[in-house]
């Protein structure tokens, strides 16, 4: 079948599934394979649980005219992706980054959304599955798309431009995230600023945050909206960021749900963004402010006396730093970190981990729990600083205490689940 004519099929369905145990009447099936699955064995399942058709790329035990077998499932739904973009003709805003490429979406939305109808990456499905469902979750009625893209090595944002197409393009920033795949911080930059390759060869602007030197030499030879200071095509003024982080932009003073200097980039960014498509500075406002962070992501929290600051989603070097350093300028004397294993560094986990450790011992916040099998290889003479190997032995120490009137900050990669502190500390 050409992708023409699924797509034909497409729009006359509910959309595309990759799960059977999410399957929408009349839904298209996409029997993708993993290393631990393969679905192709539940093309059948799909089509009895409701969906239109099912495509597969290996021979199923029953023929079924509903069953549609192609080359490769996964290239299948890419191609089908960029198709439907393309018959769209929506604007596509594409970001990437090391850190805060989420919460930037989530706020470019909610500016955007004031004006227009958006349709913005789910959660962080921003792979080479995700960015494809993202782009067929859009249709006619989207004015704006909003594609986040993860990488994990080079070649990576390359790829998924060329499904998103995109017109135009913002990089969060440039940290030791994904080293291992990576190799190391030059090697993010390659990797990260192959959109901006993408978007040059399409004469394609994109939004550049002025304190960023890498994004301004990079982007060279580009056309670019620059943020920031005076001198910046928008201007946005930080007024406080130790507590709610607020800017003041044109005559507009906004207090934001989220904490930390490390976020006025992402707002500063929607804001930009939002100038840029004729989005007036009191809805930029009221979108801003009336979007809350959600699933971990520079949370703040009461919880009993204590305030907690659930930065828990993920972690890398650069991300641990600034939240450390936000939680260093804040007030208060109680201060306590839970912080956890930082993933995907490789080769440099043992420095970048001794690192973090050497910035504690050097600024001293407060009492610091370590846990993981990294942070405990550590060595500090800090008597604040205790440290677990696995999260069940850190619990078993604090189970038992008693906290009270406690500013602390939780913060660790994905894999440590360090949102189960909740659970102990209320």
């Amino acid at each position: 079948m050409k992708i023409a004519e699924l797509h034909d099929y497409f729009l006359k369905s509910s959309g595309a599934c990759t799960d059977t145990r999410k399957i929408i009447d009349n839904c298209i099936f996409f029997a993708l394979k993993g290393a631990n699955f393969n679905g192709n064995l539940f093309a059948t399942e799909a089509l009895k649980n409701g969906a239109k058709l099912a495509i597969v790329d290996e021979k199923t035990e029953q023929e079924n005219e509903n069953i549609i077998i192609v080359d490769d499932v996964l290239d299948t739904l890419q191609q089908l992706a960029t198709f439907h973009r393309n018959f769209l003709g929506t604007k596509i805003i594409a970001l990437t980054g090391s850190n805060g490429k989420t919460t930037t979406k989530e706020l470019i939305n909610a500016v955007l959304s004031q004006k227009y109808s958006t349709t913005a990456t789910i959660g962080n499905l921003n792979n080479h599955i995700g960015v494809p469902l993202t782009l067929l979750a859009m249709d006619k009625r989207t004015e704006i798309g909003i594609v986040e893209m993860g990488a994990n090595h080079l070649e990576e944002i390359n790829m998924l431009c060329k499904i998103a197409q995109p017109d135009y393009g913002y990089i969060t920033n440039f940290g030791k995230a994904h080293l291992e795949g990576f190799g190391s911080l030059e090697g993010v930059i390659k990797g990260k600023t192959e959109m901006y390759r993408f978007l040059k060869m399409k004469n394609a602007p994109v939004f550049i945050n002025g304190y960023d030197p890498i994004q301004i030499s990079k982007s060279e030879g580009m056309e670019i909206i620059v943020f920031g200071d005076e001198h910046s095509d928008c201007t946005i003024n930080l007024i406080e960021s130790t507590k709610e982080l607020r800017v003041m932009y044109e005559d507009q003073f906004i207090q934001s749900n989220l904490i930390g200097t490390y976020n006025y980039p992402n707002l500063a960014a929607a804001i930009a963004i939002g100038k840029y498509f004729g989005v007036t500075a009191k809805e930029i406002k009221n979108g801003i402010e009336t979007y809350i962070p959600q699933n971990n992501r520079s949370q703040i929290m009461k919880l009993g006396t204590n305030t907690i600051i659930m930065d828990a989603y993920n972690a890398n070097p650069t991300s641990m730093l600034a939240a450390l350093e936000n939680l260093n300028q804040s007030e208060g004397e109680n201060k306590i970190c839970f912080l956890g294993d930082m993933f995907e560094l490789g080769e440099s986990a043992k420095t970048e981990h001794q690192t973090i450790v050497n910035y504690i011992d050097k600024i001293n916040p407060g009492t610091i729990y370590l846990v993981g099998n990294n942070f405990y290889k550590t060595i500090s003479e800090n008597k604040k600083i205790q440290k677990f190997k696995t999260f069940d032995s850190l619990k078993e120490e604090i189970q038992n205490i008693s906290f009270e009137e406690n500013l602390i900050l939780i913060k660790g990669s994905r894999g440590m689940a360090l949102e189960r502190l909740l659970d102990i500390l209320k």
